[in-house]
């Protein structure tokens, strides 16, 4: 079966050289790609044609925010981020066999919770899957990832994302 690759910023900035034409990324991505020669990577495969900007629906951004929103990982997904796997997940659901190529932990745990193949260019991947939380370093009272503060309702002490390991 032909694997179509989703290709985050890091796959561009750790070298990976798309070889096949079924090649995606999101538009969003350009504005991660600050280097040279990542830059120039990220240009030929775009002017030779292997690889395909592709933005993806509200639907699947929507379905993204739900998955996402059950890890915790949406405290730490950027806007590319999270079109990424929107993406990915587009794709699967019109029969494609996908594969993400990128560095990006967070992306993996999300992928790896969505069972969505990924593979890191520079990095093995991850090996379980995390969750976070935000917790207060004086009373440790837990707040949803919609609390707005950067300090505590009860104490006052600063909030921080504690990464919490899930047993599958």
């Amino acid at each position: 079966m032909e694997i179509y690759y989703i290709l985050d910023a890091s796959a561009f900035i750790n070298g990976f050289k798309p070889t096949s034409k079924n090649n995606y990324t999101v538009p969003e991505i350009t504005a991660e790609i600050k280097d040279f020669e990542s830059r120039l990577a990220y240009d030929s495969a775009v002017d030779d044609g292997i690889l395909i900007v592709q933005d993806v629906t509200k639907e699947y951004l929507d379905k993204t925010e739900e998955s996402i929103s059950k890890s915790g990982d949406v405290l730490r997904l950027s806007v590319p981020d999270k079109k990424i796997i929107a993406l990915a997940l587009m794709l699967k659901d019109e029969g494609k066999s996908v594969k993400v190529i990128s560095d990006d932990y967070t992306i993996q745990n999300t992928l790896k919770i969505m069972d969505i193949p990924y593979s890191g260019i520079i990095t093995e991947g991850i090996k379980e899957i995390y969750n976070w939380k935000k917790v207060c370093q004086g009373c440790k009272k837990e707040f949803g990832e919609e609390y707005p503060f950067d300090d505590c309702d009860v104490c006052g002490s600063e909030i921080f994302k504690k990464r919490i390991r899930v047993e599958r």
